[in-house]
């Protein structure tokens, strides 16, 4: 059953950020819509763009799930589209969901039929809608003036070595919005941004031509979400103030209504999980109000972390707690219709900027 009242919440972004974000909602009764990033080039996702000349369609797929109504009916289809064949074969790396979504492409030569047929089996809550219907790869230019070319080389190689920091992304080519996307976005009562990496989710929505200049535009409140840990070769050493200037940076210069920051210190055994891979908890420094001020109207912090060992996995993950996340952006709206701000239990609200 739907919340009364419910609020119109666009979530911009893809992979595991923005499911975490989805989930939460779709939990509290809201549907919201997801515009999702279609410029992955690497796993399952990347192997059948390559093959098939589809859109990139893992983030597509995880954000679907995500929505997919949790019932009998819909168990065994939601479980098998997570799947991932581990087995020696021509199968191995690639996931069920991402078959199943291209399969469908196929039969129709529409993307949009294809995410509109499985989330009609999923019985998903909102909608899920590609940020564009046209290809195109993500590229990085760093520091030094080297350029890394496709979504997964620069992961892949941000994270193997000690690179040079990331000066700008952008697309290899001019793609147009989906209009559905627009749309979605013009009827936003709150737009969220994050949580998600950076440079290769959350950020390439909004160098699809058209998208930054919508939000802008739009009568929606924007709400970024900011991450719990760093990751390296992305965002080393990033404090919130740096995240804040990045999305404002590819937004137009425009700061973001609210910034929603975690306050929950990360463990001493997650923290020595993540030194592995050279991530590190985002600073809260002394100065954070002052320094976060230029980037964004009100700044809260609130606890909004979680640490657990997922399915299938032996080491600790630190993510956003859906349900706080949920609860916190539906707190926001709230507050706008209260013409408030200060409506995040339990909160700390900053000063508000000038």
């Amino acid at each position: 059953m739907m919340r009364e009242n419910s609020p119109e919440i666009v979530v911009v972004g893809g992979g595991a950020g923005s499911s975490v974000t989805l989930n939460g909602l779709r939990r509290r009764n809201i549907a919201p819509s997801a515009i999702v990033t279609a410029f992955d080039s690497g796993g399952s996702s990347g192997r059948l763009r390559d093959e098939f000349g589809h859109l990139a369609l893992g983030d597509i797929r995880q954000c679907l799930t995500a929505l997919a109504e949790e019932s009998p009916e819909t168990e065994a289809f939601r479980l098998a589209t997570q799947y991932r064949f581990t087995n020696e074969s021509s199968l191995n790396g690639h996931n069920l969901g991402d078959l199943f979504l291209s399969a469908l492409t196929d039969m129709h030569t529409d993307i949009e039929i294809a995410v509109r047929q499985m989330a009609r089996m999923l019985r998903i809550s909102g909608q899920v809608v590609p940020v564009t219907l046209d290809r195109a790869d993500l590229c990085a230019e760093l520091v030094d003036g080297s350029v890394l070319r496709g979504e997964s080389t620069i992961n892949l190689s941000l994270r193997r070595y000690d690179p040079s920091p990331i000066k700008r992304v952008y697309l290899d080519r001019d793609v147009r919005a989906n209009e559905r996307a627009i749309q979605a976005i013009y009827d936003a009562d709150l737009i969220v941004l994050g949580p998600g990496d950076l440079y290769t989710s959350i950020i390439p929505n909004l160098l699809v031509r058209g998208v930054a200049e919508a939000i802008e535009a739009s009568r929606a409140r924007t709400v970024f979400v900011c991450n719990v840990m760093t990751k390296h070769g992305e965002t080393d050493g990033f404090t919130p103030a740096d995240f804040l200037r990045e999305i404002s940076i590819y937004l137009g210069g425009a700061p973001v209504d609210y910034a929603l920051i975690n306050s929950t210190p990360v463990s001493i055994e997650a923290q020595s999980v993540y030194s592995g891979v050279n991530a590190k908890p985002v600073e809260l420094t002394s100065d954070l109000a002052e320094r976060l001020q230029p980037w964004s109207r009100q700044q809260i912090c609130i606890p909004l972390s979680e640490e657990l060992v997922p399915a299938g996995e032996d080491e600790m993950r630190v993510r956003h707690d859906p349900d706080r996340l949920a609860a916190a952006i539906i707190g926001l709206f709230d507050g706008v219709n209260r013409e408030q701000t200060n409506t995040v239990t339990g909160g700390e609200v900053l000063p508000v900027a000038d």
